[in-house]
């Protein structure tokens, strides 16, 4: 059997699950020979949505359980009383070595829980923070954290910045890549306490690019790579950009169906628009991993339709290939030593 990377993909989790969700998987299988998809879930609802597409039978897997973890329900108590759910098991097979990744658009709290406890830490990492590329002028950014760590301390924003490092080099290819802490003026002084524990941390960190202090309106013209702060400020910052920017598109598309010159206008910029708003499209860079556990896991959105559970499982194929579990192991005791 050929050498695969193999995910364990979340039949059941998410807003469009299972039909997106098994779409994606046969897109990316048919996109890459590299990949093998190990899809937990109700057995027959899943063979059922397979057998609408052609694909090479060998890299797909369906994993049978019984139970669903809802988006509602209090995320440790479901991995704890649902071991047979789809998102647990393909958790655990991440965890007995079975699987390489997790890719899941379910629960982002059972999700953000079970990769800590079930999953576990590398030895290390005080904290796994949840870490999206983000769409630049320049390209993309990583916005590390954005939705694991509420109430994180400047030893884990400290680690998030390395982390962040490496997945920016190693994934994305950006040589030494720029790190800013997000704040709300570029002075050195400014921020809350958090902030202002941090900055000397990351400004006296031989081995990172740190570059100060990134304000929210900076972040869309690439002005860092790295883009560090804890989960809450960081989930504010998604969010908002996600909805400006889906507001946005929106407006432009209906201004340019207002008159008939508009019309003729659109037509001849057709082509262009849409490459570039494409760029700005956060499914085009796959889900949000977590970052500093001993296998990937990965977060997409709720409402991820076929394309961004693509391309999230296709990441993957990086992550694996690129070692970066070893590279942040080996980032963090250099720093230690």
């Amino acid at each position: 059997m050929a050498d695969y990377v193999k995910v364990a993909l979340d039949g059941m989790g998410g807003d469009n699950a299972p039909f997106e969700i098994i779409k994606g998987a046969v897109e990316a299988v048919n996109e890459s020979s590299k990949v093998k998809v190990f899809i937990t879930g109700i057995e027959d609802t899943i063979n059922e949505e397979l057998s609408k597409y052609t694909y090479n039978k060998e890299q797909i897997e369906v994993v049978p359980t019984t139970e669903i973890i809802e988006t509602a329900e209090p995320p440790v108590m479901a991995i704890r009383k649902k071991k047979d759910s789809s998102l647990v098991k393909a958790l655990t097979m991440v965890k007995d070595g079975e699987c390489d990744a997790y890719v899941s658009a379910g629960s982002t709290g059972a999700t953000l829980v079970g990769g800590q406890v079930v999953v576990g830490r590398i030895k290390g990492v005080e904290r796994a923070p949840l870490a999206p590329l983000i769409p630049t002028i320049e390209g993309v950014s990583l916005l590390i954290d954005c939705g694991a760590n509420v109430d994180a301390r400047p030893s884990h924003l400290l680690q998030f910045a390395k982390m962040g490092s490496v997945y920016m080099e190693s994934i994305m290819g950006v040589k030494n890549p720029r790190v800013g802490i997000v704040n709300i003026g570029a002075e050195e002084e400014k921020g809350n306490a958090l902030v202002k524990e941090t900055f000397p941390l990351l400004k006296n960190c031989p081995d990172i690019n740190f570059i100060g202090s990134v304000e929210a309106r900076d972040i869309p013209y690439g002005m860092a790579d790295v883009i560090v702060c804890e989960a809450f400020t960081g989930n504010v910052v998604l969010k908002m950009y996600e909805g400006v920017g889906g507001a946005l598109i929106s407006e432009v598309k209906k201004g340019m169906m207002k008159s008939l010159k508009t019309k003729i206008g659109a037509l001849l910029v057709k082509g262009a628009l849409k490459e570039t708003l494409k760029r700005f499209q956060t499914e085009e860079y796959g889900g949000a991993p977590m970052l500093g556990l001993n296998g990937l896991v990965v977060k997409t959105h709720g409402s991820s339709k076929a394309k961004e559970i693509k391309n999230s499982i296709l990441q993957c194929i990086s992550f694996k290939e690129q070692n970066i579990n070893q590279k942040i192991k080996e980032k963090l005791a250099l720093d230690e030593a």
